[in-house]
């Protein structure tokens, strides 16, 4: 089984958070342009030009210059196998984001230095830290001008709760950005720009002590950095792989993603410091990745990805062991043997298929609409489920209307598998069927994604009324009798789509009032997949 071993040992799966427009996707493109997996690098921001982000592949995603899904990338480099899952960083999202960030082992928190934490950036950090992910920080955009870099510490440290300690150190920014200096070798790397960023910055080495360094950077600078190091090393956390692997202490690092200055270093960094694919919780203990047994979990599905082919692919990580092309795994929640075929791997829309993976890498099987998210595959003799995905709660609901009543059949078939992607939740009137649909969002942007995709994908024209609503509550037991429940006038009794019943309310506090007069009555925030 050595190579079994050897070939889970060098993945490594890892998820990019950031606030909208800190450079996530530029990070990502050079990340791939070192492992040789694309040999231009698209510029997000061109919408004039039709070379956009390799990453950024729906058509909704180019007109506005927006990641909406997450992406998969895998790139070998230097002997590891690495798995980028690109995430969506606009807030409306987040559903997307926090599923994803379920099936990484790490996080990359890219922070633009001229803004430092965003609103973003803390919730998507709140589920890292939920789940004890180790976080590594890039701090983008060195070369324009940013903040005071221990203001940019204290504020990572206060607003978002971890201790921070820094792997190198920036030498001015904006027009004065000199280079970074690193702690560890105790050598400055140095930044020449070239024309407006276009081509690669140069980078020169020299000792922290040499003639050379002077002449480079000039006595100003130089002082300031000597202090500044001194500083450091009284002030911030000592490095402690135990703390960062809990996600306690996160590793910092400073460059420009744009001009490419400080990527290759973390990267070599960041692969030194994580480790190969983790244990994975189930209804059976821990699952070791090691195993011979091949086991996944369903993390997310997407319909159309290639509209000529009108596909649906489940994306699953593989938690344990290896797969082989066309093998027979067991579905749990299907009860039932089935052939993942078609299996591939995704670089944004570009694919190939697979013959084999291994625990630590995603791969996209051709779903005939039989999965859902959180659903568990395996070879294991004594089966078990994976730990749930938990749900967000919607935050916006509206009813959704559709213009041509002769369509019926293409409105049901796009709205369910629109909602079955996770994006959009749908519920139904208690008390009529299909008849009447309501949808719910984390973030509004995701009404106007709906709306698009019915309309390009399913030929499908809807209008949406919105509803006042802004509180969803899932009921705990199951035998409460739902038409005698004694609610509030602002309440309104749906439910999803597997039956069960849920509550709408318009204002938080009738949520309480609501309970006060049901004894007996359990209500929850979350569902699960």
């Amino acid at each position: 089984m050595a190579d079994l071993h050897k070939e889970i040992e060098k993945r490594r799966t890892f998820a990019i958070i950031s606030h909208p427009d800190a450079g996530k996707t530029t990070l990502t493109e050079k990340f791939l342009l070192y492992g040789g997996a694309i040999n231009l690098a698209g510029s997000v921001k061109g919408k004039a030009t039709a070379r956009h982000a390799v990453s950024d592949w729906m058509e909704i995603e180019k007109q506005r210059g927006i990641s909406v899904t997450s992406s998969v990338l895998q790139f070998e480099y230097d002997g590891f196998c690495i798995n980028i899952l690109d995430t969506p960083g606009h807030q409306d999202f987040s559903e997307d984001t926090y599923r994803t960030l379920m099936a990484a082992d790490s996080a990359v928190m890219v922070i633009d230095g001229s803004k430092g934490v965003e609103a973003q950036t803390r919730k998507l950090f709140k589920v890292c830290v939920m789940r004890h992910i180790p976080i590594f920080t890039f701090i983008n955009k060195m070369d324009r001008d940013s903040n005071d870099p221990f203001d940019l510490l204290d504020e990572i440290e206060k607003e978002l709760g971890i201790a921070t300690c820094p792997i190198n150190w920036p030498i001015g920014s904006g027009k004065n950005f000199k280079g970074v200096y690193d702690r560890n070798t105790k050598k400055v790397m140095t930044f020449s720009d070239t024309l407006k960023g276009t081509k690669e910055g140069e980078e020169k080495e020299f000792a922290l002590d040499s003639e050379e360094l002077l002449t480079e950077i000039g006595e100003d600078y130089k002082e300031q950095l000597e202090e500044e190091i001194e500083l450091l090393d009284g002030a911030s956390a000592e490095f402690d792989m135990d703390l960062v692997s809990k996600g306690q202490l996160s590793p910092v690092f400073f460059g420009s993603a744009l001009t490419n200055f400080g990527v290759e270093t973390f990267l070599q960094h960041f692969l030194q410091m994580t480790t190969s694919p983790l244990p994975r919780v189930s209804d059976k203990g821990e699952i070791d990745p090691f195993s011979e047994d091949f086991s996944a979990f369903v993390f997310k599905i997407q319909a159309n990805m290639n509209k000529a082919h009108r596909d649906r692919i489940a994306f699953m990580r593989i938690c344990s062991g290896q797969f082989k092309a066309g093998m027979e795994v067991f579905h749990v929640q299907g009860n039932k043997q089935l052939k993942l075929s078609q299996p591939q791997q995704l670089m944004a829309q570009e694919r190939k298929i697979v013959e084999e993976a291994y625990a630590g890498d995603i791969i996209g099987v051709f779903d005939p609409g039989i999965f859902s998210i959180g659903d568990t595959l395996t070879t294991a003799k004594e089966k078990f489920a994976f730990e749930g995905i938990p749900t967000f709660a919607p935050e916006h609901f509206a009813r959704v209307r559709q213009l041509d009543t002769m369509k019926r059949k293409q409105f049901v078939k796009g709205i369910s598998q629109i909602a079955q992607e996770g994006a959009i939740q749908i519920f139904q009137e208690y008390n009529t069927g299909m008849e009447e649909i309501i949808v719910g969002v984390v973030g509004v942007l995701q009404f106007d994604v709906l709306k698009f995709r019915l309309e390009n994908e399913y030929n499908v024209e809807i209008r949406l009324e919105n509803l006042p609503y802004e509180h969803i509550r899932w009921i705990e037991n199951k035998d409460i009798d739902l038409d005698h429940l004694s609610g509030t006038s602002d309440m309104k009794k749906i439910k999803d789509l597997k039956g069960n019943p849920l509550l709408l309310f318009v204002n938080a506090w009738s949520v309480g009032m609501t309970l006060d007069r049901n004894e007996g009555l359990v209500l929850s925030e979350f569902g699960t997949n």
